[in-house]
């Protein structure tokens, strides 16, 4: 369910409500029963681990034999014993 931000136009209190995309958004504040409307944010969220673009892509062309190689001794040192 998305996370919308609503702001109080009387004592400008924020807020966030977790609701469905079909539901009423509300039309008073919690605190003060003064008007609200919705505040568009930016989203907060963080690119991290591998398959962007600069640790994956950037060089798809060259590829890394050594890693290859090393992770191919790994599962072969791995099946003999």
């Amino acid at each position: 369910m998305p996370i919308y931000e609503y702001l109080c136009d009387k004592c400008k209190h924020r807020f966030e409500l977790m609701q469905r995309i079909d539901e009423e958004p509300p039309k008073t504040c919690p605190r003060c029963r003064g008007r609200v409307h919705k505040v568009i944010s930016p989203a907060a969220f963080v690119l991290k681990g591998t398959g962007w673009y600069a640790t994956d892509y950037a060089g798809k062309g060259k590829k890394d034999t050594t890693q290859e190689k090393k992770l191919e001794e790994k599962t072969d040192s791995s099946k003999s014993t």
